[in-house]
C-alpha cells in the first residue's frame, strides 16, 4: 500500500478506482491525491509508475473485469475511472451501473467508444464526416486503398498496418484479425492531412470544447508515431471542432470528457476516432496549462457524482503549450541524465521521466516506448515548442543493445 501525503484517514476520503496506473493515467492519479481523495489503482504492472500516487495498488489487469469489480466493491469505492485507456471505459461503465455507482458514461455509450467498427456504424449511420470504412476478416478486392488495417477493439500500435497496395492486404488484414479480441479487422481508408485532436468536456448533453491539438509525428508523415501536442492549433479548427460535436452526440456520450481524433482531409475533417475518456499523452495537464481550466478536476467530479461546473467559455488563444514526449534510443535503459537542467529551462512546466533501468526499448512505436515528457508554456505555439525541444534534448537517455546482455 502506498503512504503518499494527502490530509485524512481513509474513513472520511472518498474512495476513487482508477483503472490503470501507467503513464497515462500520471496526470489524474495525481489529481485526485492533491484533492485527497483515497486512490485504489489497478494495473498488471507492479512498478507501475502511477502507484505513487496511490493508497491501494492492486496488481490486475484491468482488462479482468470480474477481478476489477471484486476490487470495486472490496474497497466499497465511491466512483471509478477509466483515464487514458479504451477497452477499460466500457468495463468502468457497467462496473458503475451494476453496483449503483455515478458515472458519465452509460454502459451503451462506452461501449460504442470502445468497439471501432460499432462506431463506424453508428456516426455512418447519422452523417458524421469519416472515412469509408469495411469490417473484414479476410482481404477483399473492394476494400479502400490506401487504407489504415487495424483490430476493431484494440487501442493503439497493436495490430495496425498501413496498406498501399492490394498485395499487402491480406497480411495486414490477417495480423489484425490475430490480435483483434473478437477475430474482426477494421479496413479504413487513408485520408490524407494534417491529424488534430479535439479535447472536450460535455456536461448535459452541452459539448465544450477545450483544447485543439496539432499532432505532430516522427518524421511529419500523416500516419506515425506521436512526438508532441502542441496548442493552439496551426489550422482553422471550428470545422474539426463541430464534427468532434456531432460525434459525442451520436455516440450517446453528454457527460464527461470526450477525446476525439480528427484529419483535416482535402474534403474536409473527418472523424477519426472518439474516446469518452481523457486522453493518454497528459492533454489535461496541457489543458491546464493552456487555458486554465482542470480538466483533471472535470473527469474526477464526474466520475464521483459531484456537481460540475460548466468551464468558461474560450478565449481567444494567447501564447502556446506543448506536450513533448521522450523517446529514447533501442535497447535496455541503464541511465538518465539532465532531468533537472530541463526543469530549469524557461517556460517549463513539468517534465518526467517515467521509465526506470532495466527497461527495454524496442522498435519506435506509437506510445509503447515513451520513457517521458516535457511540459512547457510559451509566447507562441512555436516558442513552446522550441523550449520544449531544448529542454528535451538535455535530457540523456543511456541505453545497451539488449542482444549484448543476454
Amino acid at each position: 500500500m502506498g503512504t503518499g501525503s494527502a490530509s485524512g484517514t481513509a474513513g472520511d476520503r472518498k474512495r476513487l478506482l482508477v483503472l490503470g496506473a501507467g503513464p497515462a493515467q500520471l496526470g489524474l492519479t495525481r489529481a485526485a491525491r492533491e484533492r485527497s481523495l483515497y486512490v485504489v489503482a489497478c494495473d498488471r504492472d507492479p512498478n507501475a509508475v502511477g502507484f505513487e500516487h496511490a493508497d491501494r495498488r492492486a496488481v490486475v489487469s484491468v482488462e479482468d473485469e470480474a477481478a476489477v469489480s471484486r476490487l470495486a466493491r472490496a474497497e466499497e469505492v465511491d466512483g471509478i475511472i477509466a483515464p487514458g485507456i479504451d477497452w477499460p471505459v466500457a468495463i468502468a461503465a457497467r462496473i458503475a451501473a451494476h453496483a449503483g455507482l455515478p458515472h458519465p458514461v452509460a454502459p451503451e455509450a462506452a461501449a460504442l467508444t470502445v468497439l471501432k467498427h460499432r462506431q463506424r456504424k453508428r456516426l455512418g449511420e447519422l452523417g458524421v464526416p469519416q472515412p469509408r470504412w469495411r469490417v473484414a476478416t479476410v482481404a477483399e478486392e473492394d476494400l479502400p486503398l490506401p487504407a489504415v488495417v487495424k483490430p476493431v477493439d484494440r487501442q493503439g500500435q497493436k495490430g495496425l498496418a498501413m496498406v498501399e497496395t492490394p498485395a499487402e492486404l491480406a497480411d495486414a488484414v490477417a495480423v489484425a484479425v490475430e490480435a483483434s479480441r473478437s477475430g474482426l479487422a477494421l479496413v479504413e481508408e487513408l485520408v490524407a492531412g494534417p491529424e488534430v485532436t479535439v479535447n472536450a468536456f460535455s456536461l448535459g448533453g452541452v459539448f465544450h470544447p477545450l483544447t485543439v491539438t496539432d499532432r505532430l509525428t516522427a518524421g511529419g508523415e500523416a500516419f506515425g508515431v506521436a512526438l508532441a501536442h502542441v496548442w493552439p492549433s496551426a489550422h482553422p479548427v471550428d470545422e474539426a471542432v463541430e464534427a468532434a460535436r456531432l460525434a459525442a452526440a451520436a455516440l450517446g456520450v453528454t457527460d464527461g470528457p470526450t477525446y476525439t481524433q480528427i484529419v483535416l482531409g482535402p474534403d474536409g475533417p473527418r472523424v477519426m476516432e472518439l474516446a469518452a475518456r481523457l486522453g493518454g499523452g497528459h492533454d489535461a495537464e496541457l489543458c491546464r496549462v493552456a487555458l486554465g481550466v482542470d480538466l483533471n478536476g472535470l473527469a474526477l467530479a464526474a466520475a464521483l457524482g459531484e456537481p460540475v461546473e460548466a468551464p468558461p467559455p474560450l478565449p481567444e488563444p494567447k501564447g502556446g503549450a506543448v506536450v513533448r514526449f521522450l523517446v529514447p534510443p533501442r535497447g535496455v535503459l541503464e541511465d538518465v541524465g539532465g532531468l533537472e537542467e530541463a526543469l530549469a529551462v524557461d517556460g517549463v512546466v513539468d517534465a518526467r521521466v517515467y521509465r526506470s533501468p532495466g527497461w527495454e526499448f524496442g522498435p519506435f512505436r506509437r506510445g509503447n516506448d515513451r520513457a517521458g515528457y516535457v511540459l512547457a508554456r510559451g509566447e507562441s505555439r512555436d516558442d513552446a515548442l522550441a523550449r520544449a525541444d531544448r529542454a528535451a534534448g538535455l535530457i540523456r537517455f543511456r541505453t545497451a543493445d539488449a542482444e549484448a546482455l543476454v
